[in-house]
C-alpha cells in the first residue's frame, strides 16, 4: 500500500468516523450561588471564587421591557428573548449576537427563551490544584525559530494558574490543552446529527474512549501509565450506526511533548486491519458534518507550538454550562428551526471568560482551514463555552456553541468540564448545521471508576494494534 493511497484513504475515511465524532467540558447582579472553591494561598494561583449577594429579579417573555442590565451584572431571572436581547448583547459572543441579528439562514427563533440564573462554580480537584501549586512555578516559555512557542517543565495542574504579558493568549490556551477532564471519559453512544437548510436530517452514532495518559491528578490514579511512553491522550472512537458503517474506527494520540504532530490511524472493517492517516486530512470539514479533527477533544485540538495566540479581551458572556442532555432524538427537545437550547436545558450563567483568537504562525498557516479560532475560555475551568470560527479570509464561517452537563465524577465531586455536553456548530456560509449529542439519551456515560472493567485495557482503546482487536 503506497503512501499517497493511505493519504487518500485517510482524507475519505476520518470524514467518515468523524461525522459522528462527539469526543470525547464573574457574578449574576452579584447574586452567585455560594459553592465552597478550592484556593491554594500561594503567590502563583488564584481561584476564581464565587460571590453572593441579594439581588434578584423576575422577568419572562410576557413581561416587556425586562429589567435591564446594570453594571456588569444581570438581574437574576430576567428572560432574553427576541424582544429585548439588545439590552444584553454586550455578555454575548460574537456568534451569538448575529444569530440575534439574523443576519444569515441560521438565526435566533421567533420564541426563543434564556433564562438567567445563579453563576454557580464548581471547585476544580483538590488533586489537580495540588499539582499546579507544586509544579507551575516551573513551566517555562520557549521561542521556537519560526516565531511560535513552546513549554518545558510542565508535570500536572494549570500550567499558567495567572496569565499575564508576555504572551498572555498562548498561557491560555495552553491552560485550555492541559485543563482538568477525567482521566477516563466513555461515552456508549454518541449520537451525531445533521441538518441542512432544508430541514433534512441524518445522524450517526457512535462509541467514544477518551483517556489522558500522563499528568494524572486524579486521586488512585497512575500520573503516568506503564506502557504508555510519551502519550499524553488518546480519543477511540468506533462507528456504531448505520450498519454498514458499524466498526469503522480511528484512533488519535497526543504526546507529552507538545511539538510532536498527533498520531492518527483507521480501521476499516473491510480490510480487518489498521491504517496511519495522513496528518493532511484533519483540517478537511467531516463528510455530512461541520466539524473538523481540529474541534476534537471539547473544542480545542490544534497543535499548541504552531499558534499565536491574542487576548481580546477579559469580560462576561452567558454560557450553558449546567445544562440538562435533552431527552429524545434530535430535533426534539430542540428549538428549531436553528436548534437552540430549550429552556428545559437549564439556566443561562453569566461567566468571567478570556477571549482569545488564535490562529496559525505564518510559517504554518499555507493551507489551513481557520483563519482564526476566536475562543471565549470560562475562567473558572478554562473550558471553551463558545467559538466564533473563521475561513481563510476572516470570513465568519461557523458558530460553535458548547453547552456542558455537570458529571459527578468520584472522588472528586461535580465537575463541569467533563466531555458530557451538546456540542452545536452553524455554518453560516453554507446553511448547514451539526448536533453532537454526548450521551444520547438514555445511554451510560462513565467516568474514570464508573467505567466497566473492559475500557481498562490499555491496549486496545490506546494503540493502533488495539484496532485490530475490533472484530475478533
Amino acid at each position: 500500500m503506497t503512501e499517497e493511497f493511505v493519504s487518500r484513504l485517510g482524507k475519505l475515511i476520518i470524514p467518515i468516523i468523524a461525522s459522528i465524532a462527539l469526543t470525547t467540558g464573574a457574578s449574576v447582579a452579584r447574586a452567585e450561588t455560594s459553592v465552597p472553591q478550592a484556593q491554594v494561598t500561594t503567590g502563583q494561583l488564584s481561584q476564581p471564587s464565587p460571590t453572593t449577594g441579594a439581588a434578584t429579579a423576575s422577568a419572562t417573555a410576557n413581561a416587556e421591557p425586562a429589567t435591564p442590565p446594570t453594571g456588569d451584572s444581570i438581574p437574576l431571572g430576567t428572560t432574553i428573548t427576541m424582544q429585548n436581547w439588545q439590552q444584553f448583547q454586550q455578555y454575548m459572543p460574537d456568534g451569538m449576537v448575529a444569530l440575534f441579528q439574523g443576519k444569515y439562514y441560521w438565526k435566533m427563533p421567533a420564541d426563543v427563551k434564556m433564562e438567567v440564573g445563579p453563576t454557580i462554580i464548581h471547585p476544580l480537584p483538590k488533586t489537580y490544584l495540588e499539582a499546579t501549586e507544586k509544579y507551575s512555578g516551573q513551566v517555562k516559555l520557549v521561542d521556537l525559530p519560526d516565531g511560535a512557542l513552546t513549554l518545558t517543565g510542565y508535570q500536572g495542574g494549570i500550567p499558567f494558574p495567572n496569565p499575564a504579558e508576555p504572551h498572555q493568549g498562548w498561557k491560555v490556551l495552553a491552560n485550555v490543552w492541559y485543563r482538568y477532564l477525567p482521566h477516563l471519559i466513555v461515552d456508549s453512544y454518541g449520537n451525531g446529527c445533521s441538518i441542512d437548510r432544508s430541514g433534512s436530517v441524518n445522524c450517526e452514532a457512535a462509541q467514544i474512549v477518551n483517556r489522558q495518559l500522563a499528568f494524572n491528578t486524579d486521586p488512585n490514579t497512575p500520573v503516568k501509565y506503564d506502557g504508555a511512553g510519551e502519550k499524553f491522550s488518546s480519543e477511540w472512537l468506533m462507528v456504531l450506526e448505520p450498519e454498514q458503517q458499524r466498526y469503522t474506527a480511528q484512533l488519535t494520540i497526543s504526546y507529552t511533548d507538545p511539538a510532536k504532530p498527533q498520531d492518527s490511524y483507521v480501521f476499516l472493517p473491510s480490510l480487518r486491519r489498521s491504517q496511519p492517516v495522513s496528518s493532511a486530512a484533519r483540517c478537511s470539514p467531516n463528510q455530512g458534518t461541520d466539524s473538523t479533527q481540529e474541534d476534537y477533544r471539547f473544542g480545542f485540538n490544534s497543535n499548541l507550538t504552531e499558534l499565536k495566540v491574542d487576548v481580546i479581551a477579559e469580560k462576561k458572556i452567558l454560557a450553558l454550562v449546567d445544562s440538562t442532555v435533552p431527552a429524545g432524538k434530535f430535533p426534539e427537545n430542540f428549538d428549531m428551526p436553528l436548534g437552540w437550547p430549550l429552556p428545559s436545558w437549564g439556566k443561562w450563567q453569566l461567566r468571567n471568560i478570556y477571549e482569545i483568537s488564535a490562529s496559525k504562525v505564518p510559517s504554518k498557516a499555507a493551507g489551513y482551514c481557520y483563519g482564526k479560532r476566536v475562543m471565549y475560555v470560562d475562567k473558572a475551568t478554562f473550558a471553551p463555552v463558545w467559538e466564533d470560527l473563521y475561513d481563510s479570509k476572516m470570513q465568519p464561517w461557523r458558530y460553535f456553541g458548547m453547552f456542558m452537563h455537570t458529571v459527578e465524577v468520584p472522588g472528586i465531586g461535580p465537575v463541569t468540564a467533563s466531555g458530557a455536553m451538546v456540542w452545536a456548530f452553524w455554518d453560516v456560509q453554507n446553511s448547514h448545521a451539526t448536533f453532537f449529542i454526548d450521551p444520547a439519551p438514555g445511554h451510560p456515560f462513565y467516568v474514570n471508576e464508573q467505567a466497566p472493567s473492559e475500557y481498562l485495557d490499555l491496549t486496545r482503546y490506546t494503540s493502533a494494534p488495539g484496532l485490530n482487536q475490533i472484530m475478533r
